[in-house]
């Protein structure tokens, strides 16, 4: 008799979000636990995990009901089940992690990019349903990104194909990226990307903000957006100057793909006006021609996190 669930992990660079999805594609329960916890031993955050998880197998029936473990994380690679060098993440070099987990629970384990996690939920489940052709930005701690063309993901011949947050959009003077290269469209386009910005631009604006009233060191995009809404001028031109460094790169990923759509998920989406609006008219302004008014930018239709979870546990199904 098959199995009725599967577990669907993804792993972000601040939380890991959990879930037992049902074949229909329902997340019948949910946890989470911080991902970096144990920051020197995996195998402790991996203990956590069990714990934690286990509770919600318990609660679905026990592990005999449980066909397999997808995870999406930060550099998962889809071939090997391995987490290579990943820059969000407090453990380095290669971490056999599909491996750890198929070992710890006593099922299959399957891996994959965080980002192209999210894109396979939202191809099933949610904005890009029906699409053969599209671009899944992730805007959290970092930015990910997950590349489907004529339906499939692409994942390259090593596995890591996509990996629009390590482009550089800076080429002079740079931020400092957690990959170790400069001005890459992660420093600018996450939300921490948007705390660097709200500290350069109050070190050089003249401007009353809101903002001011919190230490520099300690904002963060929540306190920008808090102070956009109630009208800061500062706040909004922080969201301008991030939407248009996006907007602009997203024109040049069109070029390589033609995307019938470009969908965003992510904490920073929440902004939604305040960023949607810069990124598309930069966006438009940096288009080709041929392209000009065709590619949609859409925010993602599922709750925050589970186009990530149901887009990981559709690679349990296979296992």
């Amino acid at each position: 008799m098959e199995k009725p669930y599967v577990i669907g992990m993804d792993m972000g660079g601040t939380n890991t979000v959990f879930g037992i999805v049902d074949t229909r594609g329902t997340v019948i329960s949910k946890s989470a636990i911080k991902t970096s916890t144990h920051p020197d031993d995996v195998n402790l955050y991996i203990n956590d995990i069990y714990v934690e998880l286990s509770k919600l197998i318990d609660a679905a029936g026990g592990i005999d009901k449980i066909k397999g473990i997808g995870v999406g994380a930060p550099n998962g690679n889809y071939y090997t089940g391995n987490i290579e060098f990943a820059p969000n993440l407090p453990w380095k070099g290669v971490i056999p992690f599909a491996k750890l987990m198929a070992e710890k629970f006593g099922v299959p384990a399957a891996l994959t990019n965080d980002a192209n996690a999210a894109a396979v939920g939202e191809m099933t489940y949610g904005a890009a349903h029906g699409m053969k052709n599209f671009i899944m930005i992730t805007l959290g701690t970092g930015v990910g990104s997950g590349i489907v063309i004529d339906g499939k993901v692409v994942y390259g011949h090593d596995g890591f194909a996509g990996e629009l947050g390590h482009v550089n959009v800076m080429r002079n003077n740079g931020r400092l990226c957690g990959c170790g290269k400069s001005g890459c469209l992660e420093t600018y386009a996450s939300a921490t990307g948007v705390a660097r910005s709200a500290r350069e631009i109050l070190e050089t604006s003249t401007k009353d903000s809101l903002l001011r009233n919190i230490p520099v060191d300690i904002i963060t995009s929540k306190d920008v957006y808090d102070a956009a809404i109630q009208g800061d001028e500062v706040a909004k031109e922080i969201f301008n100057f991030t939407g248009k460094i996006l907007g602009e790169a997203i024109a040049d990923f069109v070029a390589f793909s033609a995307p019938e759509a470009i969908v965003l998920f992510g904490g920073l989406t929440k902004a939604g006006d305040l960023i949607l609006n810069p990124i598309v008219e930069n966006m438009e302004k940096n288009l080709l021609p041929i392209w000009k008014g065709k590619v949609k930018v859409l925010f993602s239709d599922l709750k925050e996190a589970d186009a990530a979870v149901l887009g990981a546990s559709a690679l349990a199904w296979e296992l």
